[in-house]
């Protein structure tokens, strides 16, 4: 018979806590009654009992002469008013985790919104839940229940609406009900409730029932969350008894070779799972010598033992909130979380881009609540702690490091590295002063540190060290081959009144604004703008400067080129008129071709000035009588056009008989 005890079972932190709070006040000499049974457990009260605890189940029932101590489950606001206003004494053991919950919903609820509970709603920890909430509340126990509660009461998908659970509810009923209430509630929001350690513990129960021939769940019958690990084994393994103690065991037979697992709720005592696999052991008669054997007592108090701030510890992560992302910690039932600005240095990334769900972190403590068990984590102080490590190896060795330049401060920007943010200067930040710090954010660079401070967690880095060391190697490399002729994709840096600058390959050649257009620009940004990609040939090359004149136009795009491929002397042709002068008029034959049309050629008769035939913007037909291709110059007649279009007419008309 071999006997496996599930990793997580027994008492959970808040049980412990309220158990403590109790012994510890019996302990001290005071006479203590508990609201309602301090845990769903028979054999611990009844111990307590002993000790001269006594169980009220209201708290009219409680006396000003007894300390009253409420439970684990939590009351409603109106009992701690009952108790103030008639001075009855008494000690708040309520579950960290629950008293959240009573905030969330306080809070919530005088915003205004409607409160949706998973939970039962006959369970004390949601009644007191309920007992919190100032506008309507709702509860359901299952996601199904949760769409006809929505689907009944239509108008709640509107309204504004909060959803929590009871801390020992289903998790997989929960991820249900979590798609429903997303899917049909538009103005809503939620929290993830429910224990850590009830979640883990309802994990390790199905692992356990998948591979077990029976299981064992100790614990209170009257128990939720007992009853919720009794659900979840008894799907997996038929073989499935709920035992409240170890005599129950007399009634159920085991086969030798069975494979036996066994957990427990979270009221039940590590002495009554202790009692169960010793009395196991005896039914089999032989020693287990499995995790049963290990001394249950010891292993809870060292899962609930102090931890020091700056320990580092491993954690998983449970569920990510908005505001923090909760971890379950190895070894230990205290709930751990990161606060969003602990997990990393950079403030503008997004959670769900640094962790997932199931990730394993190493994070560092900082700060530990024993009344809450909770403890925050850091995982930015991890990282950083060995981000100063490769520092101090980087500095001393001159290597470059990369990183994320997040924001601009004065006097510089700030660069997140190996989870440190390094200080680079203005002055160090580009490669020239004129280029601006705010291109810089966001953007993945590259950088020397020039030094570092661990103690003050001070670096400053350089960016522009490693620009130089890039545009000096390019720079060799381009002089070493370059040549007129040679052409290159370049990018445009710059703009001038006189040309454009375009970096090709870490040297600045200029096109003069000349070589920009085969047609006259004012200004090249006519035509290319700083960031343009061009495909430039080098000109020129100036040795002894530096200076290298790039071309930019191509020879097939030349509009004389084009005008003597497809004109001819003696071709009539329509063109417009653009410039007057007292000697003639200038018309555009095609874009960037021009000719003159002589004052004497204006009409068939005598023309004082051309504007008085002409003005800018008229179509004409004009004949074309000389084109010059040295100068680049065309002569255009309107008289000639005109008597070529009579000989033409002459000669399309009838003869007459």
């Amino acid at each position: 018979m071999k006997i496996t005890v599930a990793k997580s079972a027994g008492f959970c932190f808040g049980v412990n806590r309220a158990v403590e709070i109790v012994n510890e006040l019996t302990d001290g000499g005071a006479s203590v009654s508990t609201l309602g049974p301090i845990i769903h457990n028979k054999q611990v009260v009844d111990e307590l009992e002993k000790k001269g605890v006594t169980v009220v189940n209201t708290p009219e029932e409680a006396s000003s002469d007894r300390t009253l101590v409420i439970r684990s489950h939590g009351v409603g606001a109106d009992v701690y008013s009952f108790l103030n206003k008639n001075s009855i004494p008494y000690v708040d053991a309520t579950c960290p985790f629950v008293s959240k919950i009573h905030k969330i919903v306080r809070e919530q609820s005088e915003a205004g919104a409607v409160i949706l509970i998973a939970g039962d709603s006959e369970h004390p920890e949601v009644r007191g839940i309920m007992g919190f909430c100032k506008t309507q509340a709702y509860t359901f126990k299952t996601a199904k229940e949760l769409e006809e509660l929505l689907q009944e009461h239509s108008n709640l998908m509107d309204k504004r609406t909060c959803l929590v659970a009871q801390t020992t509810f289903s998790m997989q009923e929960w991820k249900k009900s979590l798609k429903i209430f997303e899917k049909l509630c538009t103005n809503s929001i939620f929290f993830g409730t429910i224990c850590n350690a009830t979640s883990q513990r309802q994990v390790d129960a199905y692992d356990l029932a998948n591979s077990s021939d029976s299981v064992i769940v100790i614990g209170g019958r009257h128990s939720s969350n007992t009853n919720k690990l009794f659900d979840i084994c008894s799907k997996s393994c038929k073989r499935t008894y709920l035992i409240e103690t170890a005599a129950e065991l007399e009634h159920i037979s085991f086969r030798e070779d069975d494979n036996i697992g066994i957990t427990a709720g979270a009221s039940t005592p590590a002495s009554i799972i202790k009692e169960v696999l010793d009395r196991m052991s005896e039914k089999s008669g032989n020693v287990i010598e499995t995790a049963a054997e290990q001394n249950f007592e010891e292993m809870l108090e060292e899962s609930l033992k102090n931890v020091n701030t700056n320990d580092k510890v491993k954690g998983i992560v449970e569920r990510i909130e908005p505001n923090a992302v909760y971890v379950s910690l190895e070894g230990r039932k205290q709930t751990g979380y990161i606060p969003v600005d602990e997990l990393s240095s950079d403030p503008t990334a997004k959670v769900e881009d640094l962790v997932k769900v199931g990730d394993e972190l190493e994070l560092l403590i900082m700060r530990t609540n024993d009344q809450e068990g909770t403890i925050m984590l850091s995982k930015k102080r991890v990282d950083a702690t060995k981000g100063w490590d490769v520092f101090e190896t980087a500095l001393e060795n001159k290597e470059i490091l990369t990183g994320v330049v997040t924001e601009v401060v004065k006097g510089g920007v700030i660069a997140v590295s190996n989870a440190i943010r390094v200080f680079i200067p203005a002055s160090q930040a580009t490669a020239s002063r004129r280029d601006p710090l705010e291109d810089l954010v966001q953007k993945e660079v590259e950088f020397r540190l020039l030094e570092i401070d661990r103690r003050r967690k001070r670096a400053v880095g350089s960016i522009r060290s490693v620009l130089k060391e890039r545009s000096d190697a390019a720079k060799e490399a381009f002089w070493s081959t370059v040549e007129v002729g040679k052409k290159y994709t370049g990018v445009v840096k710059s703009l001038t009144s006189y040309g454009a600058f375009v970096d090709i390959g870490g040297v600045d050649g200029m096109i003069h604004i000349s070589e920009l257009a085969w047609t006259r620009i004012k200004h090249p940004s006519e035509v290319v703008n700083v960031g343009d990609e061009v495909e430039v040939y080098v000109k020129a090359i100036d040795d002894e400067k530096g200076n290298i004149s790039l071309g930019f136009k191509k020879a097939e795009d030349n509009p004389w080129n084009k005008f003597t491929s497809n004109y001819a002397v003696g071709d009539v042709i329509d063109v417009t008129i653009d410039g007057l002068s007292s000697f003639g008029a200038f018309a555009v034959i095609i874009p960037g071709v021009k000719g003159l049309i002589h004052i004497s050629q204006i009409a068939d008769h005598r023309v004082e000035k051309p504007q008085d035939e002409l003005k800018v913007g008229d179509v004409v037909k004009v004949k074309i009588t000389e084109i010059n291709d040295e100068s680049k110059r065309v002569s255009l007649s309107i008289r000639q056009a005109a008597v070529a279009d009579e000989a033409a007419a002459e000669a399309e008309a009838p003869v007459e008989e």
